[in-house]
């Protein structure tokens, strides 16, 4: 079978990866658009997915810049062809969509097709989109279409697969969207339970202390102080209930750009040097990825904090399908034993717990005067 430059087995293999490594719908879309394109050498490639109002949702196509796809207007609606594949489960390959009876024109600014291959992308009875190639580069004598019988089999290879791709996109979206709801929940709860407790005792305490201004000043003061220590103790708990939210980064940015930018920023705040450097990390899981931002944190916190060094590494390397965090600093050290036994944790515990709560593990080496360094190792998927 050929199919261009990117031909056999090695260049199907490495479309089926690329599906399988997005999380987000859309960058599945664009992929799986991509990679047809690509494979079977046609001009242009679409993918829609349709709606439950006769139109698509998302309108994903390769081949077109972006200043043709805007002079084309509004997304198509569902007829002709692209109902056909939608409604039908026979894939559509013609030598000239134009003269198909199903055929109802392009928009004018769309480019010109001619042989069309097309078909659905099903899972199970359920219809996810249309993808469809157009304009092969190739010959074609007699107006016979370019797109081959071998060409129809290596799509609907590719639609199986995007099927999968697409399924496992949608669920990640539906669990991210589960969790920030979650998240959401028990923010809310923890306000109420605790910050609101302290914002309505510091109401009453300043109205208390408005009252007692004129006519006894001296209590006014002490009523005073003990907002400011009810505002503190609001301010604490806020923060405690607001750490505990999965950092929005993470989920935009990922893992190493969150890290490389909170080492950046406290690079500039502090006087010691921070520095990042990661190696190959592949994306983990959502749960050891926060881990290990919130193990970063702490850890930086105890350096810039307490160690007195004048420099912080901040490292991370891929190891297996997992990952190692190291975060040294060239610090004072500490004697880990007499800082248990002293009841003084500095973040060790939580730091621990969290390593062991997604199956990794947390090692701490240090001693008076040799500096520290927290290592973290995580598992992958």
């Amino acid at each position: 079978m050929s199919h261009g430059p990117r031909s056999g087995l090695a260049a199907v293999s490495s479309a089926l990866l690329a599906m399988s490594r997005h999380l987000e719908v859309r960058d599945v879309l664009k992929t799986i658009v991509a990679s047809a394109r690509e494979l079977l050498d046609a001009q242009y490639a679409a993918l829609g997915v349709p709606d439950d109002h006769g139109g698509f949702a998302q309108f994903v196509v390769d081949g077109v810049s972006d200043a043709q796809w805007k002079a084309i207007g509004p997304l198509p609606r569902r007829h002709g062809i692209l109902a056909a594949m939608l409604d039908d489960a026979a894939p559509q390959r013609l030598a000239d969509v134009r003269r198909d009876p199903r055929f109802e024109g392009w928009p004018s600014a769309h480019p010109d097709l001619v042989d069309f291959l097309g078909l659905p992308i099903r899972d199970g009875d359920e219809v996810l989109g249309a993808l469809f190639l157009a304009n092969k580069n190739c010959p074609k004598p007699d107006g016979a279409c370019g797109f081959t019988e071998d060409d129809e089999e290596l799509l609907g290879i590719l639609a199986q697969h995007a099927a999968i791709a697409l399924t496992n996109a949608r669920l990640y979206e539906r669990s991210r969207e589960l969790t920030i709801a979650e998240e959401r929940s028990r923010l809310a709860h923890e306000l109420h339970d605790a910050v609101s407790q302290k914002l309505f005792s510091l109401r009453l305490t300043a109205q208390a202390a408005a009252r007692l201004v004129d006519r006894d000043p001296a209590r006014a003061k002490g009523e005073l102080q003990q907002v400011a220590e009810l505002a503190a103790e609001a301010a604490d708990e806020l923060r405690a209930a607001v750490v505990e939210l999965r950092p929005a980064a993470l989920d935009e940015d990922g893992l190493v750009a969150t890290l490389r930018t909170q080492v950046q920023v406290l690079d500039r705040a502090h006087s010691a040097r921070v520095t990042f450097t990661g190696h190959g990390v592949r994306a983990l899981p959502a749960a050891q990825e926060e881990a290990v931002l919130r193990v970063a944190q702490e850890a930086l916190h105890n350096a810039l904090r307490h160690s007195g060094g004048t420099h912080v590494d901040v490292i991370l390397e891929r190891r297996g399908n997992g990952a190692v965090l190291r975060v040294g600093d060239d610090g004072g050290g500490f004697d880990p034993h007499t800082v248990r036994r002293a009841g003084r944790h500095l973040g060790l515990v939580s730091m621990r717990d969290r390593a062991s709560g997604v199956g990794g593990r947390l090692t701490v080496e240090s001693a008076p005067g040799k500096g520290t360094t927290i290592e973290m190792e995580v598992p992958g998927g």
